[in-house]
């Protein structure tokens, strides 16, 4: 679908993003809001609780294979027997990366996201320039992000509304057999369940840095 030259330095505001940083500024100058806290608060969701949820949606359907199914047939449902549910996660659909098809997510209107399993939205998905480029020039995105594809993978891009969010199924790296499904859990990321970038296989013992 697109490419857009996202050099992730994606700091174009919007009018919302202006406003609210306008309104953070004048409320903290007054001593009502404390920002070190307010930051905290955003990063626990952002990249703490909402992507470790959906980590563990993906470690369950890797290491169970009825949930796997319950997973890609009814998305809402499986999702919320692990006890995520909520606003903007009400009408899910999960969809599975391939060595034959990459899949990832788009919100080319404005930046509807699955709270409840991903947290807070990352500046970069609400940016203009990974909107309009991913439908246009999905491979060049993801090279971008360093996910280089071969010619043979189809990529599909999925456009989410305010009805439907996705949640993308990474492929599991190979050399994780053994491990657990908490382990699992701790290798996915939030851009793999985007579908910007694949789970990486965990360093071996001796390896480099």
């Amino acid at each position: 679908m697109t490419g857009h030259d996202h050099s992730h330095e994606h700091s174009e505001l919007g009018e919302m993003d202006l406003r609210v940083r306008a309104l953070e500024s004048v409320l903290t100058q007054k001593g009502y809001i404390d920002p070190a806290a307010l930051d905290v608060l955003i990063d626990t969701y952002q990249t703490r609780i909402g992507p470790r949820n959906g980590a563990r949606v993906v470690a369950r359907a890797w290491v169970d294979p009825v949930f796997h199914d319950w997973l890609l047939k009814d998305a809402t449902a499986a999702i919320a027997s692990l006890g995520y549910t909520g606003r903007q996660g009400e009408h899910m659909v999960a969809v599975e990366n391939t060595a034959e098809q990459h899949h990832m997510v788009v919100c080319t209107l404005c930046s509807c996201y699955p709270w409840p399993v991903l947290g807070l939205p990352p500046t970069w998905y609400k940016s203009a320039p990974y909107r309009s480029r991913a439908v246009k020039d999905p491979r060049g995105v993801l090279a971008d992000f360093g996910t280089v594809l071969p010619e043979s993978t189809r990529i599909r891009v999925w456009d989410s509304t305010a009805e439907v969010r996705y949640l993308v199924i990474p492929q599991r790296p190979e050399g994780t057999e053994g491990m657990s499904e908490e382990q699992l859990a701790a290798l996915v990321t939030r851009d793999s369940m985007i579908g910007t970038r694949r789970v990486e296989a965990p360093a071996t013992p001796g390896s480099a840095a």
